[in-house]
C-alpha cells in the first residue's frame, strides 16, 4: 500500500489543471477531496464513482470553503475532464456506446448524467480511499498542496454539508409552491443545473419519508438492508410544468402505479380516494389497476403535507377519456 499511496501523491500534485483564468482551477482538487470524503462517510464502497446528491453537496460545501478564486462552482467540469488523468475513467450508457473521446466536450450537468453512467477509478486507488489512514493522508495532501491559506475550514466541511441538505428539507417541506418555482425560475436562467438536482434529490427522499416509504395507493412496502427503495416520489403537477418540488405537489407510488399516474391512467379525487380511467381495458389480474377504483389513499399524518387538492383536480382533468 506504501508503493500505491506515494504513487497517488505523486499523481495528485501533477494534475492536468488549467492555468489560463485567475489561477489554477481549482476544480479537480475540490472533486478529490470531496471523493475522499464520501469513501471516508461510507457512501462509496466499489470502484464507481457516481453523481450522487451527496458528492455534489461535498462538492458544492468545499468550494464555498477553500476556493478563494473567481473560477464557477461546476462539478461537471472536473467530472468530465478528470478523464485526462490516469486513474478516472467515464463510463457511459449502452446506448452511447464509445462517444466519450479525448476530443469529447460535455456543456452541462444534465447531459453529462444523461450520458456517463458513472466514473470508474483504479483499483489500487479504491484500495487507498477505503483504508481510513490512507485517504486521510490524501486529503491532507490536497490541502496543504492545494489549499494551503484556507484548508483549516475543511473541518467545517460535514457541518456545512448538514446545513445544506437541511436548507432544502426545509424549503421541500415548508416554503410556498409559488416562491419555490420562482426559485427554480431565476436557477433556470442562471443555468444552475446543479442546484436544481440537488433540489429534486431532496423531492425523492423528502416524499417517501412523508409516506412512510409506503405507496399511498396500493400500500406496498418493502424494507431491506441496502440502500434500496421501492417507492417513488411521484410530481402530481410534473416539474418540468410546475418547476414545484413543495411536499404538496408530490405522492409516494410504486413503480407501476406512477407510471399509471403519469400517464392519466389514474387520478384522486377531492376525498382523496383513486379515480381509474374508463378510456383503456387490462386484463383481469391480481396486478391490475382497476381494483383501486375508490379505495381511499393513505395520507400524511400532518394534514400540512397532505398532497394540494387544486393539483389533483388539474392533474384529474386531463385523465385520459
Amino acid at each position: 500500500m506504501k508503493e500505491s499511496l506515494s504513487k497517488y501523491l505523486k499523481a495528485f500534485k501533477k494534475l492536468r489543471i488549467d492555468r489560463s483564468h485567475g489561477g489554477a482551477a481549482p476544480h479537480k482538487p475540490i472533486l478529490l477531496l470531496s471523493v475522499c470524503q464520501a469513501f471516508q462517510q461510507k457512501l462509496f464502497a466499489s470502484p464507481r464513482i457516481y453523481l450522487s446528491a451527496e458528492l455534489v453537496a461535498l462538492f458544492k460545501v468545499n468550494w464555498n470553503l477553500l476556493v478563494t478564486t473567481k473560477h464557477e462552482c461546476r462539478i461537471t467540469y472536473p467530472f468530465f475532464y478528470m478523464k485526462s488523468e490516469g486513474f478516472w475513467r467515464l463510463i457511459t450508457f449502452p446506448e452511447y456506446g464509445n462517444i466519450i473521446t479525448s476530443n469529447s466536450v460535455i456543456k452541462g450537468f444534465n447531459q453529462l448524467k444523461a450520458i456517463v453512467a458513472y466514473a470508474e477509478i483504479d483499483s489500487d486507488l479504491l484500495q487507498l480511499l477505503i483504508d481510513p489512514v490512507s485517504n486521510k493522508v490524501l486529503q491532507h495532501f490536497l490541502l496543504d498542496e492545494y489549499f494551503p491559506s484556507t484548508k483549516m475550514k475543511f473541518n467545517q466541511s460535514e457541518l456545512e454539508q448538514d446545513k445544506l441538505f437541511d436548507n432544502l428539507e426545509g424549503k421541500i417541506l415548508n416554503e410556498d409552491a409559488v416562491e419555490y418555482s420562482a426559485e427554480i425560475i431565476e436557477l433556470l436562467e442562471q443555468n444552475d443545473e446543479e442546484e436544481i438536482f440537488l433540489r429534486g434529490s431532496m423531492f425523492k427522499r423528502e416524499i417517501p419519508k412523508i409516506y412512510n416509504y409506503s405507496c399511498c395507493i396500493s400500500g406496498m412496502r418493502i424494507d431491506v438492508a441496502s440502500n434500496i427503495s421501492m417507492v417513488d416520489a411521484c410530481h402530481i403537477i410534473p416539474f418540468s410544468e410546475s418547476h414545484d418540488d413543495t411536499i404538496t405537489n408530490g405522492i409516494a407510488l410504486c413503480p407501476n402505479l406512477h407510471r399509471a399516474f403519469d400517464r392519466r391512467l389514474i387520478g384522486i379525487d377531492n376525498e382523496y380516494r383513486v379515480v381509474v380511467s374508463k378510456a383503456f381495458k387490462e386484463i383481469e389480474s391480481d396486478y391490475g389497476i382497476g381494483r383501486f377504483e375508490g379505495k381511499p389513499i393513505q395520507l400524511p399524518r400532518e394534514k400540512k403535507y397532505w398532497p394540494d387538492q387544486q393539483k389533483l383536480d388539474r392533474h384529474n382533468q386531463n385523465l385520459l377519456s
